[in-house]
């Protein structure tokens, strides 16, 4: 069964771009995969069936909550093969199917009191969307010291995650600088406790985001992850479904929410002071006080718009020009950051992906619910949606 799962997603990667995320497992399967003609969509939209069939008969030597796991894996995978062969499948099904959560938007009129919320706490007079934009973007990290920056908040966050749930003995990573990329920051898994994460620079990477943005990719989040799962799941119990990481699966959801919820959980509060104390140092520029007052807020603008955007787009059917002056008016952003939310949302790999971010973060802050040790269980047990829903 493992096997099969294995092969189904390295094949449907050769079909889509970015679907493999990450694969550190038995090099013959991939060798194996990659020396094989072109994959066929309707052949692997099969196998993805009777491996559904299979799991859901009982075949196999694996225990009730990995074959649950797997399936909730293939389902996601099978609605990536259908999409190949050409078949329409509605959005918000193809959301459901792939992440276990059904897409939903948030009424402007909730947008409209976040609009006020930040209007009270931002100095100035004028059009809000203007003075956001301007006091955002006076916060940009000068692209020379990003580096420094990057790597006094990892030590940080690696001292505290170490503290709060331990760090795998050899555990690495690598951080780089990239452009021209539809995302702004990348964790490549590479295996053997190692990542390699990068930052994307297209657009000016901001102060009051950094943090958030080491977290979320290094420590506690994917890197975070990632080690710990390939020591207690697959080096110490066998489970080699844990050596492959699929876009378009529960798996995904999961590992956005936490990495997401990181910070939070290693500096649970002042988080913006502390994060300042350490760009400060460097010349960066980081007004904590106001990033605190407009956090709140402009978390639900940062998700909510994203996921409106993205049902503009793929349910409503709004043209790319109408989605970016749907995210300028809403997200009060500029044109520039505007069109990357467009760019993201209309990339073949990531065009769901938005609600990973969105009910992922609501699922695991409710599960964990201040409790650490309720974090470290989504960085070490492989869980569903449906698990944190339950709990």
């Amino acid at each position: 069964m493992v096997e099969r799962y294995l092969e189904l997603g390295l094949r449907l990667g050769r079909l889509l771009d970015g679907l493999v995320d990450a694969y550190y497992g038995p090099a013959a399967i991939k060798q194996r995969v990659d020396n094989e003609p072109a994959p066929d969509p309707a052949r692997l939209t099969v196998d993805a069936r009777r491996l559904l069939a299979d799991l859901d008969a009982g075949e196999g030597d694996l225990d009730a909550h990995r074959r649950r796991w797997i399936r909730g894996q293939v389902r996601g995978l099978l609605v990536t093969a259908r999409r190949f062969t050409g078949e329409s499948i509605g959005f918000e099904d193809e959301v459901e199917e792939c992440y276990g959560v059904r897409p939903t938007r948030v009424p402007d009129d909730e947008l409209e009191a976040a609009h006020r919320r930040i209007d009270a706490a931002l100095p100035g007079s004028g059009p809000l969307g203007e003075r956001l934009v301007a006091w955002r973007e006076a916060q940009a990290v000068p692209v020379d010291r990003l580096r420094d920056a990057i790597a006094s908040l990892a030590d940080d966050f690696r001292e505290r995650t170490r503290r709060l749930f331990g760090l795998p003995d050899g555990e690495h990573i690598d951080f780089d600088l990239v452009q021209n990329e539809p995302w702004s920051g990348f964790n490549y898994y590479l295996g053997d406790l190692h990542s390699r994460v990068v930052i994307n620079t297209d657009l000016p990477v901001l102060s009051t985001s950094l943090g958030h943005l080491v977290a979320h990719e290094a420590y506690p989040g994917h890197h975070t992850e990632h080690t710990r799962k390939e020591v207690g799941l697959v080096r110490r119990r066998g489970h080699d479904e844990e050596t492959i990481f699929l876009v378009g699966t529960p798996q995904c959801l999961l590992a956005e929410g936490l990495a997401d919820l990181g910070l939070e959980v290693i500096v649970p509060s002042r988080q913006h002071e502390t994060v300042a104390e350490y760009l400060r140092p460097l010349g960066i520029r980081y007004d904590a006080e106001i990033a605190a007052a407009v956090a709140e807020a402009g978390e639900l603008l940062g998700n909510a718009v994203r996921g409106n955007v993205a049902l503009l787009l793929h349910v409503d059917g709004a043209s790319e020009d109408d989605a970016i002056a749907y995210a300028e008016r809403w997200g009060l952003l500029p044109r520039n950051r505007a069109a990357k939310v467009v760019q993201f949302q209309t990339d073949p790999t990531w065009r769901a992906y938005i609600f990973c971010y969105i009910d992922g973060l609501r699922l695991c802050r409710r599960f964990v619910d201040g409790d650490p040790a309720r974090f470290e269980r989504l960085i070490t047990e492989a869980l569903l949606p449906d698990d944190l829903a339950a709990a």
